[in-house]
């Protein structure tokens, strides 16, 4: 099988992952606000596991597919639920743990994916082993991209009860840029400084250890 041919293959069989990745990640924030008293995103029908109410265009399809077909780590996203801090009952640590909830489904989601390869040992190469394989690592990166405490990811939610006073309003307006400080930190400061490469020095070796963590952890609860 040439690469062409496996490189379709691998798009084909991730496509299916990325959506339910992307979808649960979202449904995770909608959840965990509403049980810390925000119903916008019930209100809003983002609750559903429909993943039409939570697709980008981009993000969620185009984006994924193309680093694929590159060989590029997974990433994407979906269109945001929509949070409205004020309405949580403690709005700062509450968006603390409604931004931890949508990386710790995607953790879990790799770890069920990590469980079926080891009991199904997919055939190398086929359909089965990179739909199974490209979910573990589809949620991982998903999961370990979110982590990073920059905005808009949700590591920088995650980070901000750590912040006080003039520090945590500073740290809120960073939000409002978070576009361009993304362009900036994965683009721009890899381009001209790759000594600082934050998916170079971060997120692919924290990816490779996660993922061998999570198939020895399956290995041992499936006694294969």
């Amino acid at each position: 099988m040439d690469n062409i041919t496996s490189y379709l293959i691998y798009a084909a069989a991730i496509f299916g992952p990325m959506i339910i990745a992307i979808t649960f990640h979202e449904v995770a924030h909608g959840r965990v606000a509403l049980m810390l008293g925000d119903p916008t995103a019930r209100d809003l029908g983002r609750l559903s596991l429909n993943p039409i109410q939570h697709v980008d265009p981009f993000g969620t399809i185009i984006l994924p597919l193309m680093l694929a077909l590159v060989g590029a780590p997974i990433f994407g996203w979906a269109k945001p639920v929509p949070v409205v801090r004020e309405r949580l009952r403690s709005p700062i640590i509450g968006m603390a743990l409604v931004a931890a909830a949508g990386p710790a489904v995607n953790l879990l989601l790799a770890l069920i994916s990590a469980l079926l390869f080891v009991r199904i040992q997919p055939a190398q190469g086929g359909f089965g082993f990179y739909a199974l394989i490209g979910s573990l690592l589809v949620n991982i990166f998903l999961a370990l991209f979110n982590l990073l405490p920059i905005p808009p990811f949700d590591g920088s939610r995650i980070v901000r009860p750590l912040l006080s006073g003039s520090w945590g309003e500073r740290w809120d307006r960073l939000d409002r840029a978070g576009l361009a400080i993304l362009l900036i930190f994965l683009v721009l400061i890899p381009w001209v400084a790759p000594a600082f490469d934050p998916l170079r020095w971060f997120v692919l070796p924290a990816a490779d250890w996660t993922a061998q963590s999570l198939l020895q952890l399956a290995t041992l609860l499936t006694g294969r």
